[in-house]
């Protein structure tokens, strides 16, 4: 029966089964494990350099063009390898990947620059997330780099970077004094990009007229060409996180310079540092005319909380939600009680459009949990202004997720890694699973 079966439907079958059903029916025959190879690579995460280059090894480059989400770490734990060759490895992965969607690149520094030039074939390719997981003093992450590669995606929409480096070609101002940020040298023979020229510096990025989200966090923002280059792009999420280098004064006016830049277009917004900037207050003359949602960070000062929802009331917002830590809950919500019972007092005109309220409690870490009065306390703390809210006709929700700890051991435990099942007639490996 099941043989019979014309492929479209074979394909329909396999495309709603979880990975061991589908690695369990790839083996019944030979037409079924090709049935089944869409399926099998359509996910690809690879956690270290190792497992990079056996995938390229032992997986027929043919079987990349069923990839759309590809997760790469070019890490090695047992040797260092030279930047050149890794990048190697990488492009010959997206090269044969045509149908590739969304690409995670965690790095330990820069790859060679090499690497831009397949990008430009990737025309399927919209979210792009490069996150610098190396030490940064030692082993930086090129904002050319990641400038030029974002600028070379046809239809990028979606671009998240974590710990860039700034160039000191282009912040030539930070070399030699405090707060010392790291910078990266030696990267001026990064080419020239078609659409860009030299100008590969981060304020670049909203020249990317295809680019509608944006998420930049644990990077110097303090290039004051966020306030003065040609904004092209229409964002629409913006998640602009604070440098540690710096101080929180320091990090406030970088925020508020690329948001006055970008703001008019922008519906959602991730907030991690204060804007004390009233011009924010205003619905004249704000740059947020369009902010619906906005999300605070958890490490955003609590104490700031009030103020800072203030200075954005001449927007539009409809969803305001709080990440924060359960040593946090209660400053949290007697916070947003404060901000509410402001609201009351002002009257018609004050966040009028506000419709609801959401409150994610991140666990603490199990070395250090909540005593039961402490339990006791936040409940009744969330209680509190979960009737409040409804008092003001305002939908509301608490939700609670894995620590950021957790998160990460989990994701080392069970991370994705290569398997041989062998099909039919076929010892090649041909999936990657969990």
């Amino acid at each position: 029966m099941w043989s019979s079966l014309p492929t479209e439907m074979k394909l329909a079958v396999v495309d709603v089964l979880d990975m061991d059903d589908v690695k369990s029916l790839s083996q019944v025959d030979r037409d079924t494990y090709t049935a089944c190879l869409p399926s099998s690579f359509k996910n690809v995460k690879l956690n270290n350099l190792q497992a990079l280059q056996s995938f390229v090894d032992n997986v027929p480059r043919s079987y990349c063009r069923y990839v759309h989400y590809l997760d790469l770490c070019t890490e090695s734990n047992t040797r260092s390898s030279d930047p050149r060759s890794i990048t190697e490895v990488v492009i010959s992965i997206l090269a044969a990947s045509p149908c590739l969607e969304e690409l995670v690149l965690r790095t330990g520094g820069s790859l060679h620059h090499s690497i831009i030039s397949c990008f430009g074939h990737l025309s399927k390719l919209e979210r792009i997330s490069i996150h610098n997981s190396g030490p940064e003093d030692l082993k930086p992450l090129s904002e050319r780099l990641v400038v030029a590669i974002a600028a070379s995606v046809p239809n990028l929409k979606r671009l998240s970077l974590d710990r860039v480096s700034r160039s000191l070609m282009h912040a030539p101002e930070l070399h030699g004094v405090p707060p010392y940020v790291p910078l990266v040298a030696g990267d001026d023979n990064i080419p020239d990009h078609p659409r860009l020229g030299a100008d590969l510096y981060l304020p670049s990025l909203l020249q990317l007229p295809t680019l509608r989200e944006l998420v930049i966090r644990d990077t110097h923002l303090g290039d004051r060409r966020w306030a003065t280059v040609p904004v092209k792009c229409k964002l629409q999420v913006v998640d602009l996180g604070s440098c540690f280098h710096e101080n929180e004064d320091f990090n406030s006016i970088c925020i508020q310079r690329i948001m006055g830049a970008v703001g008019k277009t922008v519906d959602e917004f991730s907030l991690t540092t204060t804007v004390s900037d009233i011009v924010f207050a205003k619905p004249s003359v704000t740059p947020l005319q369009r902010l619906r949602k906005l999300h605070i960070s958890p490490f955003f000062p609590v104490d700031s909380v009030v103020d800072t929802i203030t200075n954005l009331a001449g927007s539009p917002i409809e969803n305001l939600s709080m990440q924060c830590y359960e040593d946090d809950v209660v400053d949290v919500c007697v916070a947003l009680e404060e901000f509410l019972n402001r609201r009351v007092e002002r009257g018609v005109g004050f966040y009028e459009k506000l419709a609801r309220i959401d409150v994610s409690v991140t666990s603490n870490d199990a070395s250090s949990p909540l005593g039961p009065d402490e339990v006791a306390e936040c409940k009744e703390a969330e209680q509190r202004l979960k009737e409040l809210c409804c008092d003001l006709r305002l939908a509301s929700r608490f939700s609670r997720t894995i620590p950021p700890s957790a998160a990460s051991r989990l994701a080392r435990s069970t991370g994705l890694v290569m398997t041989r099942l062998p099909a039919p007639g076929d010892g090649r490996v041909r999936s990657m699973t969990l």
